[in-house]
């Protein structure tokens, strides 16, 4: 079960919307989302989670890049709302032509000589290293994202997925707000 949000500060506090993301397919389509409920360009926070898997948080301000947090690259890529936010810059790698990879891609979904994936589904070189391209299991992003209200890098990593988006909204202030969208 998916939970999607958005906290919108205000003069008067935080403002929370539920959010329907079946017409967003990319990052750009979601800070544009984000940036259709800021009020004079204050933050905008796009919270995503899939229940005990994996959480996000997108902060968008003005006509800046988004900032993303995903708690989870290697549970989130098996969603496509974890799909949205995992974005080649984020996990560090060079985008690759759609064509290319539909070349390049067997019957099986692997390319040839690829290494096969482990059991959590990271592939890996010979050497036991994650292959170039493999997806991370744990965080990934702008863990400071949020220290400006009061969540820094090291209480965001520690956040589970359980939890997460309350306890963010317990310290913005704005916990019955959120929960109203639920």
């Amino acid at each position: 079960m998916y939970f999607a949000a958005l906290l919108a500060r205000t003069e008067d506090g935080w403002e929370a919307s539920d959010t329907e993301l079946d017409e967003v397919e990319t990052l750009a389509d979601l800070a544009d989302l984000a940036r259709e409920a800021s009020e004079d360009d204050e933050p905008v926070l796009v919270c995503i989670e899939q229940e005990g898997a994996w959480f996000g948080v997108v902060r968008v301000e003005g006509e800046e890049d988004p900032r993303v947090f995903v708690s989870d690259a290697a549970a989130a890529t098996r969603s496509s709302y974890g799909e949205i936010l995992l974005t080649d810059e984020l996990l560090g790698r060079e985008p690759d032509g759609e064509e290319d990879l539909d070349r390049l891609v067997d019957l099986d979904g692997t390319e040839d000589g690829e290494p096969e994936p482990d059991e959590e589904g990271v592939a890996d070189d010979e050497d036991g290293t994650p292959a170039a391209g493999a997806v991370p299991a744990g965080p990934v992003g702008d863990a400071g994202l949020l220290a400006d209200f009061g969540v820094d890098e090291k209480a965001l990593l520690s956040l589970t997925s359980q939890d997460a988006l309350s306890e963010i909204a317990d310290a913005l202030g704005c916990t019955e707000t959120l929960e109203a969208v639920r």
